[in-house]
């Protein structure tokens, strides 16, 4: 069985780089193309077309092994998102705006998932799943934005130091901080046995957070001061730094949570030390998105399923679709407009905003896991988060005012008050 595994680890890694490579070229983040590995692998496509062959490569005996290597892999990920979750630069200038853009962009396909929620609830929800639940984890899973892969394509644009790109970084970060926590408070709800186990995992929840600001934050801090004052961590830091790491995650894994919460929480309380965060980056984030990540958009293929795509299948993904697209432009759009800035910047504010990317599918991933939502929905799901940030290159190149030229130029202009130029 090792064989085998190893195998599908080198299967997997090629399709990965070559989708990322052929979807780079295309002009888009390269993730979107491990993303699309993911699905191609899987049932729906490799499984589809040559069944005994899949059957052999991809055994179900076989996939808790590659489902263990991407839960680490989530972790380590969730781990240096948190480590990099700050303020961007410019931030404090309009945090106002950032506010407004964080929260419409995330009420309004929030409200729309709700309004679409009864006629998903009987086709899409699991056997015994309620509506509330289920229309509150649809609403969250919507209202995300994928601040890893926003920040990469204003980077790529060179666009990071504009008005819309802080903007934008700003808003998302915000964004996600609070998306986390509203998903760890669903997962929560719907997770204890009764009343009382709901109390227990939201008792432990509040206990871990004093844990961990109140703690390991000190801690730890006194420990990087100590042992590693230049940001580079020792072999024997960087242990202590991993055993802080997953025992988080062992912790929010027991409060019958998702070990992802307990990473990202971790990574949160460490310094803000931009040399830290570079040595942890190129020491696991590398591993984590070139090795780890792919098997985790592997084992989500193989979590998809072709009964997604009947006419009901169809029809519920447009609208889906529709509501995660129009929630997003509209809110965020109409967030930068209320903030003062051009029409067309905030418009551009919004399609950054539509970018959910990764996020997206670890957000879905906790939901399947808890049980919240079925393989139908995980594949609809999966196809919009492909799609939503497929557009965002192509929406942001019809309205952004500036070139990327033209953008690092005027990248002093950004407002102090939140208003555009």
């Amino acid at each position: 069985m090792t064989g085998l595994l190893l195998f599908q680890i080198a299967i997997v890694l090629v399709a990965a780089r070559a989708c990322g490579v052929l979807l780079a070229r295309l002009g888009q983040p390269p993730v979107i193309g491990e993303m699309a590995a993911g699905i191609l692998l899987g049932p729906v496509v490799f499984g589809a077309a040559m069944p005994e062959l899949h059957a052999a490569l991809f055994p179900a005996a076989s996939l808790p092994g590659l489902s263990a290597l991407a839960t680490l892999g989530l972790v380590l990920f969730m781990f240096v998102i948190g480590v990099e979750m700050r303020a961007p630069e410019g931030a404090r200038a309009q945090v106002l705006a950032a506010a407004r853009v964080a929260g419409l962009s995330a009420l309004l396909p929030f409200l729309l998932a709700l309004a679409a929620a009864p006629l998903l609830h009987g086709m899409l929800a699991p056997e015994g799943v309620a509506f509330w639940p289920f229309a509150l984890y649809l609403g969250v899973a919507l209202s995300v934005t994928a601040f890893p892969v926003l920040a990469r394509i204003l980077k790529d644009r060179c666009m990071q130091h504009t008005a819309v790109g802080r903007l934008s970084l700003s808003a998302a970060a915000l964004l996600d901080v609070g998306a986390w926590i509203a998903l760890a408070l669903l997962v929560a709800l719907t997770s204890g046995e009764g009343h009382a186990g709901l109390l227990r995992t939201l008792a432990g929840l509040g206990l871990l957070l004093v844990l961990v600001f109140g703690v390991l934050k000190p801690l730890f801090a006194g420990l990087l001061r100590r042992h590693a004052s230049d940001g580079r961590p020792s072999g024997t830091v960087l242990a202590a730094l991993l055993v802080g790491l997953f025992a988080c995650a062992a912790a929010t894994e027991w409060l019958q949570l998702h070990p992802v919460f307990g990473a990202f929480l971790f990574g949160a309380c460490l310094p803000r030390d931009d040399r830290l965060m570079h040595a942890l980056v190129e020491r696991i984030e590398h591993l984590a998105l070139v090795l780890l990540m792919p098997l985790f958009f592997a084992v989500a293929g193989m979590g998809t399923t072709a009964d997604a795509f009947t006419a009901t299948g169809a029809g519920a993904l447009l609208l889906i679709l529709g509501v995660a697209v129009l929630g997003k432009l509209a809110g965020g759009g109409l967030g930068a407009r209320l903030s003062g800035y051009p029409l067309r910047d905030s418009l551009a504010v919004g399609s950054l905003m539509n970018a959910r990317g990764m996020i997206e599918l670890i957000v879905m991933k906790v939901g399947l896991d808890a049980g919240l939502i079925g393989p139908e929905l995980f594949t609809l799901l999966l196809l919009v988060a492909l799609c939503t940030t497929l557009m965002t290159g192509p929406l942001l190149a019809l309205l952004a005012r500036r070139d990327a030229r033209a953008g690092v130029e005027a990248a002093a202009a950004t407002p102090q008050d939140g208003g555009g130029t």
